[in-house]
Formats: structure tokens, C-alpha cells, sequence
């Protein structure tokens, strides 16, 4: 149903398109009241938006044939429908083209064709020429290359956020799997201290059992709690022992914290420390334990030779934990990229025992803080967010910013291309411009020593090497009415800055010349 409605909008869409753009060749051919005009535009209407979803290459060259061809019989007048058709149908087909192959492709052609056919066919030479050139460059490639900047963004975009998605998937796997490697690990520690408390207990029960002076229901009751404890701890050893197989090496449970920086200062860790645990419940000095472990491991890991601050202070409520070094001397070791795993699992041993973890860049160095409450529950566990993403950005935000980054560079390739293309040709037909309009400027000492009945043979060798293209085109006189007669047009040596610029026309007719005239743009 949703895609019967989306054919039914893009329908509608371009038959909106089609009748603007006839609309705008209707009112366009209302002054010349040429048919032809008429039914060429609406032809080329019709085919370029018929063609425009399915086989945009073929809208594209029917709109640009019709901007080549149409313009010519008019003069130096240009159909406005012929920019409006152009702009529109290059910009859908830049939209529209999966590759951009076919779009270049077909827009050389029409320019190789179309361009020479404006110089040599166009009532002003050179000037229909410059006018081709910049319909081409701003109605035609500027409008496709905009298409293919939308294009291009929506699919980085898609591309964009489809990576964000699996990054950010990839990111939660791994956040969920150093979770349960830490759970895995309490729960190794469990089974070491509390089966060596169960095993405690069945040794003094049958020690309680092997006792005298006790009667028979004492007796019994003491190979109950004997057999209850023993097994208490196969259980635990079946369950648990699941878990030890998955997870990594654990420390032993009787080390301390005094033992641990003693172990990294041997190893070559500069460190200053003040421990104090005392009073903190053993799965809180559990907990302590493993932040410090792990912010030296990283320290060790990411800066090495920084000296280390490492304060731990229980008071009756709660234990606090600080765990700090310096800048590195020599930097961090190249390639040592952190994937924060270490961290994420401390965070959940914290969270485990209601405590709360930061770690971040602190004054060129890095900072690993955790306060663990005395008896608290565990808090809720938030998955939406990582506090260390300030820290480093994930590697879906950096696929973003890399799509984001090539977006603004096709963006500035729309814009610059065709600025930097029309620039280049403008140069070179201001270069050609210049050159033909100083090659054929005639002297006006010349000019005034000609002769109507001179022969051609005679004046050629005073004419200038080239004819002026550009030339007065509204104030020319009425062509001498002699049969075969051809007309000749130099410059008469006036600025081509001048508003007013003249010609000199010569015209010459079996091979002698029959008229001579001098003319200015603008004259009556």
C-alpha cells in the first residue's frame, strides 16, 4: 500500500513538473507567436519529463538538444522556457543517476556538437558562442552536479547511519560481554571464599559430630548441617565452575592492595599511594582492588613512565577511590589505541556494589575515580550512554564525521566546479576575443583611400587578416541591392569598451567592391 502511494505522489510530482515547464513555453512563445517555437518546446517537454525517472540520461540529452538548437533563429533573443527546462531536467538527472558516467557523458556530446554550432551558425559569432558556453556551465552542468551533491548526501547519510547502527551494536556486544567477564569473575570469587567458608563449616560440624557428651538428636543434627555444607559447596562448584571456564584469570583472593602497588612499583611504575581499607566490606575492598589494578594496568599500558597519585580511604560509610598520573614524558606508545573494555567491566563491578566510576583525561593526563557506599544495592545499569564517550569518540561517530566530511566536500565541488570551468572558459574566449578583435581593426586611413569599382585583388593586401565577428547588428544598413553582392566587416579601431562600438563594412560583388559604409551600435 506504502509503495503504491509513493508511486502515486511521484506521478503526481512530475505531471506538476511537465505542466510548469509547458506553462513557461506557452507564455514564452506569446511574444514571438512562432508555432514552431511552440511545438519544439513542449515536444522537448514532454520527452524529458516522460524519460526523466527511468532513463534520466535520455531526459538530460533531450533537454540539452533543445537548449542547443531553439536559441539560434531568435537573435539575441534567448527563450526564458529554455532555462527553466534545462535547470529543471539537469538537476533531476543528477538526482536521479546512479553513476555519473552517462551524465558526463551526454553533456560533452551535446557541448562538442552544440558549441561549434553556435560559433559558426549563431547571428553573432562569438557572442552566441560565450552565451552557449554560459547556459551550458549554469543552467545545465551546475543544476546536475547540485542533483548529484542531494544524491550523493542521502546516500552517505544512509550509508552513515546503517554503520553508526552496527558500530553502535558491535559497541554494546562488546560492553555486554566485559560485563559478564566481570560478573564471571565475582562469581569466581565467591566460590573461592565462600566454598572455603562451606568447606570451614563441614570440617566443624563433623569435628561437632565426632564430639563427646552429645546425644543422638544433637548427633544427627550435626551430620545434617555437615551434609547440607558439603553439599552447598558441590553446588557451588557446579555452577559456578561453568562461569570460571569462560572468564580470564583471576586474582587470588588474599592479595591486598599494599601487595598490588608494591608488585607495580617492582615493575618500574612511578607511585605515590595512601591505602586505607579498613572497615570496607571484603566485596567493596574487592571492588577497590580491581580499579586500582586495572587504572595501573593502563597506565602501564598508555603512559608509560608517568608518575602515579593512588589514594584509597574507606571512612564508615563509604570507600573512595583515586587513581592518577601524569602526562607521559615521551608521549603514549604508538598504535596502543584503548577499546575501553577494561573499563567497562570495572564500571559494572562498581555498579555491582551501588558504587559510581569516572575516568577521563584530567590535565594531560588520565583520571580513574570510583566511590563505593558501605551496604548499598546495586544501581540500575545505564546502557543508553557511556560516560567515557568524552573521552574518545566511538568509532561510529567517527564513520559519521568522515561521512559528513565528504558530503561538505561534494558540496563544495558543486559550487566550485562550475565556477572554476566558466572561469576557465571565459579566459579563453576573452583571450580569442581580444586577439580577433585587434587582427581585424581597419585603419581609417585606409578605408578613406577605397574606391567604389576597385577590384578585390586590388584591396586585399590593406584588409586586415581577419573579419570582426563582433559587429553593430541593429543599425546596419540595408545590403546593396547588387546580385551576388557579399559584405565584409572590419573594426574601425574604437575600444571594444566603448558602449557605441563601429564597423566598417565592405562589399564586393564580381570581384570589385560596390559599397563602402561606416556604422555605430545604436545609430538610426
Amino acid at each position: 500500500m506504502r509503495t503504491v502511494t509513493k508511486r502515486r505522489w511521484r506521478a503526481a510530482l512530475d505531471v506538476a513538473v511537465g505542466l510548469f515547464l509547458a506553462f513557461t513555453v506557452v507564455v514564452g512563445t506569446l511574444e514571438t507567436r512562432s508555432y514552431w517555437e511552440l511545438a519544439g518546446g513542449l515536444a522537448v517537454v514532454l520527452g524529458s519529463v516522460a524519460t526523466a525517472r527511468r532513463y534520466p540520461a535520455v531526459s538530460l540529452g533531450i533537454a540539452l538538444a533543445g537548449a542547443l538548437a531553439v536559441p539560434f533563429p531568435y537573435g539575441d533573443r534567448l527563450p526564458v522556457w529554455v532555462i527553466f527546462v534545462l535547470v529543471a531536467m539537469s538537476y533531476q538527472a543528477g538526482l536521479r543517476m546512479p553513476r555519473a558516467r552517462p551524465g558526463i557523458l551526454t553533456g560533452t556530446a551535446c557541448a562538442v556538437l552544440g558549441l561549434p554550432i553556435a560559433l559558426l551558425f549563431g547571428q553573432d559569432g562569438l557572442g552566441d558562442w560565450a552565451a552557449m558556453v554560459a547556459i551550458l556551465v549554469f543552467a545545465g552542468l551546475s543544476p546536475w552536479l547540485l542533483g548529484r551533491y542531494v544524491r550523493v548526501r542521502g546516500e552517505l547519510a544512509r550509508t552513515g547511519w546503517r554503520r553508526a547502527e552496527e558500530m553502535e551494536s558491535r559497541q554494546r556486544l562488546v560492553a555486554e560481554q566485559a560485563r559478564l567477564r566481570e560478573r564471571a569473575r565475582i562469581a569466581s570469587d565467591m566460590h573461592d571464599s565462600l566454598g572455603h567458608e562451606l568447606s570451614l563449616i563441614a570440617v566443624r560440624a563433623a569435628a561437632l559430630e565426632l564430639a563427646g557428651g552429645l546425644d543422638d538428636a544433637q548427633r544427627d543434627a550435626a551430620t545434617q548441617l555437615r551434609t547440607s555444607a558439603a553439599t552447598a559447596t558441590e553446588r557451588l562448584r557446579e555452577i559456578i565452575g561453568v562461569l570460571r571456564e569462560d572468564a580470564a584469570p583471576v586474582e587470588p583472593v588474599q592479595g591486598d592492595l599494599g601487595e598490588l602497588i608494591t608488585r607495580a612499583r617492582a615493575s618500574g611504575l612511578l607511585i605515590e599511594s595512601t591505602v586505607d581499607v579498613d572497615g570496607a566490606p571484603p566485596m567493596v575492598a574487592r571492588a577497590a582492588y580491581r580499579v586500582v589494578q586495572e587504572a595501573l594496568t593502563n597506565v602501564a599500558k598508555h603512559a608509560p613512565g608517568a608518575a602515579v597519585t593512588v589514594r584509597v580511604t574507606a571512612t564508615g560509610a563509604r570507600t573512595d577511590v583515586s587513581v592518577v598520573n601524569a602526562p607521559p614524558p615521551a608521549g603514549p606508545l604508538p598504535g596502543a589505541a584503548s577499546g575501553h573494555v577494561g573499563l567497562i567491566g570495572l564500571r559494572e563491578r562498581v555498579r555491582l556494589v551501588g558504587g559510581t566510576l569516572r575516568a577521563g583525561p584530567d590535565a594531560g593526563g588520565f583520571a580513574v575515580t570510583a566511590t563505593l557506599p558501605h551496604g548499598a544495592a546495586p544501581v540500575e545499569a545505564d546502557t543508553s550512554a557511556d560516560p567515557d564517550a568524552d573521552a574518545e569518540p566511538s568509532t561510529s561517530a567517527r564513520a559519521l564525521e568522515l561521512a559528513r566530511r565528504d558530503v561538505r566536500r561534494s558540496l563544495f565541488q558543486a559550487v566550485a566546479v562550475p565556477l572554476a570551468l566558466f572561469a576557465m572558459l571565459l579566459a579563453v574566449a576573452g583571450i580569442a576575443f581580444l586577439y580577433q578583435w585587434n587582427s581585424s581593426e581597419l585603419p581609417t586611413p585606409v578605408y578613406e583611400r577605397l574606391r567604389i569599382g576597385q577590384p578585390r585583388a586590388e584591396v586585399a593586401p590593406q584588409l586586415p587578416e581577419n573579419q570582426r565577428a563582433a559587429r553593430p547588428l541593429r543599425s546596419e544598413p540595408p545590403l546593396p541591392a547588387v546580385p551576388g553582392a557579399g559584405c565584409e566587416y572590419y573594426g574601425t579601431g574604437r575600444s571594444w569598451l566603448d558602449n557605441d562600438y563601429a564597423a566598417y563594412r565592405l562589399c564586393f560583388a564580381d570581384g570589385k567592391l560596390v559599397a563602402k559604409d561606416w556604422f555605430t551600435e545604436g545609430a538610426p
